[in-house]
């Protein structure tokens, strides 16, 4: 017989039963009877309760801090639930009034005339910012030389002054794109959060025209809805912006415009130039309308690099009216496009050249069974993960993951993960949008700053499929205990 306890099930020799309050718990402790009965053990890991509601927010104006959480049901055998058991979340809610007293300063307040330090003498306390954990109750004495951690902060307290971070059970958190407190959720180049840049196109593009006369010349139209905008040359040519209603935002009319940022189409410009000469234009977007990017000649034009990313249903119109207006003829079309639109002989015209392929060497042959019940056993964590996105950063690439399934575990996985692997052409390289079964070790750095899941060189990492998962289930039977 067994006994419910909040967050797990746990079996005692008494043969009494605790009544569960809730009908699936009754219904998930007949079933472990029956198995307790015929003799089968469970696997794998056990089920999370639905989430609960979230709490209030921590503070009554200003960011705050906002809970949910749910219990892990398990039966004999199983293994601890996946993922986490709490979730935090940023709560906006309206400023404070002027003059409110902070709230560090509230919680310092709470010890004031209160004897501390094991003798009766008494203090004013103030926040101290200067002590290494953001998230411990750190007070000055006012008008002495010395502060005293009074624990932990209340949660919703901010890192420091103007920090984006909250501490949240001692930790500082910052929040993803998700609202999620310590979610690491990123926005990609498309403006969604946690995409993997599928939804949009790259276009990197060098306008070389040379000019035939001194004066304002064409580039390119940035279009509605472009994101993540870089434009740079080296010359003593002067870029130029204009607006929709014809109006330019700066260097126009023959003035040369001072560096500095700019708000043009819904978004921030910032334009640089420094004596290199070296001239450069960036914006977040995403652009509000179309803007028109002008290069004022002075001199022959060495070239003028610029990219953006475009929403994919905005690439084509966007092309087709370049190209009434002629300049795709007299330029180079895109170099990189993530991924490739339809093709269309208007858009892509046959002379565009193609990418080289990726000059990696072949990589070693690591089929077998040895290389499995190897890198198996000698793992921290095998798992099934689809690769959401690649990045090469120095001389290694970081994948990131959403997993799957787990076989293998020392420690808990999140939801999504970033696997590294070392060099730009690690072995063996995966593939985008592809599901694996990955044998990856847990890397910590000896200063404690770093802590990563590391695919070895010619490691475990093959496509999933039915025949692999039982492959890896039956290796797992072989490891040395």
């Amino acid at each position: 017989m067994g006994k419910l306890r909040p967050g797990r099930v746990e079996w005692l020799a008494s043969g009494h039963t605790e009544r569960p309050c809730l009908f699936q718990n009754l219904l998930l402790l007949l079933w472990a009877l029956l198995n307790c009965g015929l003799g089968v053990s469970a696997q794998g890991p056990g089920e999370w309760t639905p989430w609960v509601s979230w709490t209030r927010c921590s503070s009554s104006c200003g960011r705050g801090v906002s809970v949910r959480s749910r219990r892990c049901l398990r039966l004999p055998g199983e293994d601890p639930c996946w993922g986490d058991s709490h979730e935090y979340r940023l709560c906006q809610l309206p400023d404070c009034p002027p003059g409110a007293v902070p709230f560090r300063d509230l919680q310092c307040a709470l010890y004031n005339g209160r004897p501390v330090l094991g003798t009766q003498k008494t203090y004013q306390w103030v926040p101290f910012h200067g002590a290494p954990n953001q998230c411990d109750l750190n007070c000055l004495a006012e008008g002495h030389a010395f502060y005293h951690s009074f624990g932990r902060v209340l949660d919703g307290t901010a890192c420091s002054p103007g920090a984006q971070g909250v501490c949240v059970a001692g930790r500082c958190l910052s929040p993803g794109c998700d609202g999620l407190l310590g979610s690491g959720a990123l926005e990609d180049r498309c403006g969604r959060c946690g995409g993997a840049n599928d939804s949009c196109l790259f276009v990197q593009r060098v306008f070389r025209d040379a000019g035939a006369f001194a004066g304002y010349w064409n580039v390119t139209l940035i279009p509605e809805g472009a994101r993540h905008i870089r434009v740079a040359h080296r010359s003593r040519n002067h870029l130029a912006l204009m607006g929709g209603d014809g109006r330019y935002v700066l260097n126009g009319d023959w003035v040369v415009s001072p560096p500095g940022t700019y708000e043009a189409a819904g978004t921030h410009v910032v334009y640089t130039r420094d004596a290199g000469p070296q001239e450069t234009l960036q914006a977040a977007g995403p652009t509000s309308h179309n803007l028109l990017l002008q290069v004022l000649l002075q001199e022959p034009n060495p070239g003028i690099e610029f990219e953006f990313w475009l929403p994919q249903e905005r690439y084509s119109p966007f092309q087709a009216r370049v190209q009434a207006l002629g300049w795709p003829l007299r330029q180079p079309q895109p170099r990189e496009v993530e991924p490739q639109p339809p093709a269309a002989p208007a858009v892509i015209p046959a002379r565009t050249p193609t990418l080289a392929p990726d000059p990696c060497p072949p990589c070693p042959d690591t089929r077998g069974r040895a290389h499995r019940l190897l890198h198996y056993c000698g793992s921290d964590f095998v798992f099934q993960a689809r690769v959401l996105g690649r990045h090469r950063q120095a001389q290694e690439t970081r994948y990131e993951v959403r997993i799957q399934l787990v076989y293998k575990n020392r420690s808990p996985l999140r939801a999504r993960e970033y696997v590294w692997a070392p060099g730009h052409c690690p072995c063996p390289m995966l593939a985008p949008h592809r599901d694996y079964l990955l044998a990856v070790q847990r890397l910590v750095s000896p200063n404690g700053t770093q802590d990563r899941l590391l695919l070895p060189h010619a490691g475990y990492a093959r496509p999933w499929s039915p025949a692999e998962d039982s492959r890896v289930r039956l290796t797992a039977r072989r490891c040395p205990i």
